[in-house]
């Protein structure tokens, strides 16, 4: 696990689970971009989504990337299909972290569909 997040308390944890679309194109998007990978997240003030090769850390860059929210134990090291969603684990860290989770996905989606486009692969 990234250790922007190992030693930080967490407010709250829960079992969730991503859905395969944006965990395939985060896969592909790990083969052929750099990671750590950090993503601007437009309309959401000061924060930033950073891309690890284990966790997907939201932090606030303003307060010297102290998180917000985390996907982290991504669990699929039995996967078998491609359109299956992969079990994780939802870190909270901030008391408004859960406004946040539907937001980060979808700009997630839109940031590295438009990186992978422009990169050479």
């Amino acid at each position: 696990m990234t250790t922007r997040i190992v030693d930080m308390p967490i407010l709250a944890s829960r079992p969730a689970e991503m859905e395969a679309s944006i965990y395939n194109l985060w896969r592909r998007a790990r083969l052929h971009l750099d990671i750590p990978l950090r993503l601007s997240l437009p309309d959401m003030a000061q924060m930033v989504l950073i891309l690890d090769e284990d966790s997907w850390v939201v932090v606030n860059e303003n307060q010297n990337d102290l998180p917000v929210l985390a996907w982290v134990d991504f669990e699929d090291s039995h996967r078998d299909s491609l359109h299956k969603p992969i079990p994780c684990t939802l870190n909270y860290y901030h008391f408004m972290a859960s406004s946040l989770r539907g937001k980060v996905l979808a700009r997630m989606g839109e940031a590295l569909q438009d990186r992978l486009k422009t990169s050479p692969q």
